[in-house]
């Protein structure tokens, strides 16, 4: 934030809130719209942090299903959170905690155990004041030290189990200065058939809000398209508030072109006006305008990359494309993932490979689409293909090799196969005689020791790095000498743990233990995506210069059986 004299700042205002809550069906986009937010006020030199309330009994999301819920964000304390935290990491470009994720589990836990512990005094513990004055608390500590604290409430207005927080934010509201709080609610304008934009969806929203003691200030509107000046006009109309209280969110191609949509329509104006911070902040002339040259950045080439994974679903995945995006940012490369179904490779799916310029294999658990990917990593080594492991991706990796070079023919991982006669992949110490599954894996920001001379080193351009990792399972060390052998050069190490792997004599095959992604911005994208497709670009120079085009005769277009 900035301070002193020229901008007239005093601390001893302290942090400001912004509510974001949703209507007429999840998965609006409203944490798209909190971060974009976000962004904005931080481009205007504002400290922002970021909470999202997850209002399932979960304590976190490190037990759900991908399926369910997307996929599992990993933070450097090791919380295992809603993927909209991730979001908010990405967009502000800032590290979270466990506690910016407040769920339903934590807070009853928290509860239940001061209960047990006598801290109430034999009152009878209700949830209200108690549930609620523990949602508070949460929201206060994780804004401490900001100046602006965006707090998305997961779900729709009207979920039962979403009431205890609005509750807790109407109680919040009346205990802040005016000016402190402001609350945004994001819903839905969908078109009926003959393309008129229709308000009712939002006006029920508004009402169900209402009826709970909360006034929206803003309205987001998500639509296809731009909201007509009618549309705005009937919602301020019907929902009580001004005309240029509401704002549009259509679709756009990208989500990182959100921050420019809604700045113009001057949503960061109206929330720093209403907060009473807008002379504040930095004069327009002189906001941080990085992000914007990073987002509209032109790209120069294309590249298809074959992500081979089990979940088919994009938020299961959505930190590792994201990751893939970075790289093509920095790169100027415009990355076109191709899904590749792990479980289905014996079919169609393997023929997806074909043509591809790189494969990247991410993580995940469990035995079912682990032969799907094993077949991928060997498509990859033997045809020189880039290739990039990653966690369980890496593990693969290790697998093929025991394989297919070493003739291992049974070699696996004991979490797959815990009869294989060669677990060239083994529990951690210490998790043979685990009871739980919650947060009992290797978890959050560990350091990897990079060795000198290596593609690792190079890629990194460093002696160490620090990743975020999540997995229980790791590379034996009694077969590190036979792999090593083999050709496989493990580069990074944290002890005796082995972190990086990769081979030689090939274009780029690199895996990691840790997961890259998670630490991936715009601006900054992670090393080993970006080396990733460095080697891309050079194969894709090299074919230029055989074919004359850059798509003829290279691996990618080789019809070779996995």
């Amino acid at each position: 934030m900035p301070t002193g004299p020229e901008t007239g700042y005093d601390a001893s205002l302290g942090e400001k809130f912004v509510f974001v809550t949703g209507g007429v069906m999840s998965g609006l986009g409203k944490g798209i719209t909190a971060a974009s937010t976000g962004r904005l006020l931080k481009n205007a030199g504002f400290d922002v942090t970021a909470v999202k309330v997850d209002p399932y009994l979960n304590v976190d999301a490190g037990t759900m299903n991908p399926y369910q819920h997307g996929e599992v964000y990993v933070l450097k304390d090791g919380g295992e959170v809603d993927l909209d935290l991730g979001n908010y990491e990405r967009f502000l470009d800032e590290d979270m905690t466990s506690d910016h994720n407040v769920t339903t589990g934590k807070v009853y836990k928290e509860v239940i155990d001061n209960e047990r512990a006598g801290e109430y005094l034999g009152r009878t513990v209700q949830i209200i004041p108690h549930v609620t004055d523990d949602i508070k608390r949460r929201v206060r500590e994780a804004a401490e030290g900001s100046d602006v604290c965006i707090v998305e409430v997961g779900g729709t207005v009207g979920d039962i189990e979403g009431m205890p927080y609005l509750e807790a934010l109407r109680q919040f509201a009346t205990e802040e200065e005016p000016e402190d709080v402001l609350f945004t609610h994001v819903t839905l304008v969908p078109y009926s058939q003959t393309d008129e934009q229709k308000t009712k969806p939002t006006q029920h929203s508004v009402k169900e809000l209402r009826s709970i003691g909360l006034q929206p200030d803003a309205i987001v509107g998500r639509c296809e398209d731009p909201l007509n000046a009618a549309t705005k006009e009937k919602i301020a109309l019907f929902c009580d508030v001004p005309t240029e209280a509401v704002f549009s969110n259509p679709d756009v191609e990208d989500v990182y072109q959100v921050p420019l949509v809604v700045e113009e329509e001057e949503l960061d104006e109206y929330v720093m006006t209403e907060l009473g911070i807008a002379d504040k902040a930095r004069p327009p002339a002189e906001r941080e305008d990085r992000w914007r040259q990073v987002v509209t950045r032109e790209t120069t080439a294309e590249a298809a990359v074959a992500l081979v994974g089990k979940y088919d679903m994009a938020d299961a995945y959505m930190s590792v494309t994201e990751a893939l995006k970075h790289a093509g940012l920095e790169r100027g490369v415009d990355v076109e993932v191709l899904w590749v179904d792990a479980d289905d490779m014996a079919d169609r799916h393997r023929d997806r490979l074909h043509g591809t310029e790189a494969v990247v294999v991410p993580g995940g658990f469990g035995s079912r689409g682990t032969e799907g990917k094993v077949d991928a990593v060997r498509y990859a080594r033997e045809h020189g293909v880039p290739f990039l492991g990653l966690c369980l991706g890496f593990q693969m990796a290790v697998v093929e090799l025991a394989r297919n070079v070493l003739g291992l023919e049974d070699a696996h991982s004991a979490e797959m196969d815990p009869d294989t006669s060669h677990p060239v992949i083994d529990l951690l110490p210490g998790q043979r005689d685990r009871a739980e599954m919650g947060g009992t894996m290797r978890l959050g920001a560990h350091e990897t020791t990079i060795e000198p001379d290596t593609l690792a080193h190079e890629v990194y351009d460093a002696t160490a790095c620090t990743e975020r990792h999540r997995h229980r399972y790791e590379v034996n060390p009694e077969y590190r000498d036979r792999l090593t052998e083999a050709g496989m050069v493990f580069s990074g190490h944290a002890d005796q743990r082995m972190e990086i792997l990769e081979l030689r004599e090939h274009p780029y095959f690199v895996g990691t233990q840790f997961h890259p992604e998670f630490r991936s911005r715009p601006g900054r994208a992670s090393p080993p995506f970006v080396g990733l497709l460095d080697a891309v670009l050079g194969d894709l120079d090299r074919r230029a210069v055989v074919d004359g085009t850059g798509t003829g005769t290279g691996h990618g277009n080789e019809e070779v059986e996995v």
